[in-house]
This record gives C-alpha cells, structure tokens and sequence, in this order.
C-alpha cells in the first residue's frame, strides 16, 4: 500500500470500527473531513459501509484503489487492510456491522456499490440516531440496512495498484492532478524514473499500459461532475477528450450507459447535511 505523505494531515480510524458486541448490529460515526486528509492504514473486526454524503474519498488497498463519488459507497469486509483519503472536503458517514452479521460474503475483498435511495436514507437516520442505536426502533433500523447491503449492485471499476515506490508515487500525482496536464515524460521525472520504466512497471505491476491506467481514473472521475449537473460537452473538454463523441463511447464502454443517461439516473438530490 502506498505510503502517507509528510504533507497530508494524518487521522486515527473510529474506535467503533474495534467494538464486537453482536447487541450492537451496526455502529455509526460522521466525520467531516478537509481535501487531502488520510487516516493512517488499517485493519478492524467490524465490516464497514463508508459513503461521503458529499465530496469524493479514494480508498486503498494492496491490490487497488478506489476512487468513490457521493452516488457510490464502498463496503469494506472486517479485516481487510485498508486507507481512506478525501480528495475534496468531505461529508463522511461510516457504518460499522458487527463480525457476527455476516454480509457479502461471498466476497472477499473491498467492493464499490451503487447506493439505493433507501440505504440513503437509512444511514442518514441511523448516523442522526447515533446515540440510539442499541434500542428498539433503531436497532430494527440497523437491521433492515444490513440487509440492504447485501442486495447492492457492485460496480467493478477500480484501477490497480502496484508495489514498487516509483509506480505508486506517480500514480499519486495523476490522482491529485485529475486534469492530467502533464505528460508521461513529466511525471517520470518527478519520481526519478525513466519514460520505459514506468511504462514497465504499469504494465508488470497493474496489467494495464500507462494509458489505459489514466484512460480509467479519468472516466471514473467524471462521475461526480456528471452527479452535479455539468454539461457532457464542458466535462469532455475538461479532461483532455478530443471529440464528445470518444469521451461519451469510453464511458459507455466502462459504465455500460451513455453519460447523460447516469446524470439522469443520479439527478435526485440527497438532503442537507449538517456540518
């Protein structure tokens, strides 16, 4: 997993993620983030249902990385090392399930889900309901999510990681630049490799070219643009498309829809949340 860097401000995981007490279904924690802030990697007991009500967090493992707009959570099996960074000022909502509600399991790894309007409203008012949780009407509540979770629908686009130092340090940059103004040559340079090198290693270490590695961040970053209402034909042109015809066929390809017909689908709008 890529290491913290110095200039990031570093937050310690919810002590509710370590709690096991199978009469405490699910557990809640908000937590209000700024851009560029992590939480130090780790493992807990409690499977873990994260959604920022607003912003965009990316979540990390050994084996990818997620980028996760506000129509998206991602659910994280108990004991799966993991660390979560907000790419923007971030709402963060975060629900513990106890080890002995077993979800998903199936699945072995981190998962990014589309979120239902219901599992919306169910974590805004459990997350309200936090200091209830253990009582009657809310633990029903908690109940009916755990559910919930296991009938949503996995969107299987991630974009792998790799091991060496050099590769995870330039996959940093582009992360952080989501423009992607500079160029293969530029950013090598910035991690004190060769052009061929990183090329290598994107291809040993991910299975995919440098290209089609930056190809996907770059779609997958159109999500939350699209959520907030902008234009196709301004976000094409934002993110280096030379045609909206190839931008709206490459989101086709990865997302199975055109882009308008995902802003249609997520154009309902959560309720405030309070800071």
């Amino acid at each position: 997993m890529p290491k913290s860097t110095p200039e990031t401000t570093l937050l310690p995981p919810s002590q509710f993620a370590y709690t096991i007490d199978p009469s405490h279904p699910v557990l809640t924690h908000s937590r209000n983030m700024l851009a560029e802030t992590r939480m130090t990697p780790h493992a807990h007991p409690r499977g873990q249902l994260l959604w920022a009500a607003q912003g965009i967090v990316k979540v990390t493992s050994d084996e990818a990385i997620w980028i996760v707009p506000s129509t998206h959570a991602v659910w994280i099996p108990g004991g799966v090392v993991h660390q979560v960074q907000s790419e923007t000022v971030t709402h963060m909502r975060n629900l513990y399930v106890d080890p002995s509600f077993p979800i998903r399991t199936q699945q072995k790894g981190i998962a990014m889900l589309k979120i239902t309007p219901l599992i919306r409203e169910l974590i805004l008012r459990l997350v309200e309901g936090h200091d209830s949780l253990q009582e009657g009407p809310m633990k029903r509540l908690g109940l009916v999510l755990i559910d919930e979770i296991a009938t949503l629908d996995e969107l299987r686009v991630y974009l792998p990681a790799g091991k060496d130092p050099r590769l995870n340090r330039l996959i940093t940059h582009i992360i952080n630049e989501p423009l992607h103004h500079s160029t293969l040559q530029q950013r090598a340079a910035q991690v004190g490799a060769s052009v061929r090198t990183i090329e290598r290693l994107f291809k040993a270490e991910t299975g995919m070219t440098y290209r089609q590695w930056c190809s996907r961040h770059r779609l997958i970053s159109t999500l939350e643009l699209l959520r907030q209402g902008e234009n196709t034909n301004r976000v094409a042109y934002e993110l280096g498309y030379k045609s909206v015809s190839s931008f709206i066929s490459a989101f086709k390809t990865l997302f199975g829809c055109t882009p308008q017909v995902y802003a249609q689908q997520e154009n309902h709008q959560l309720p405030p949340i309070q800071s």
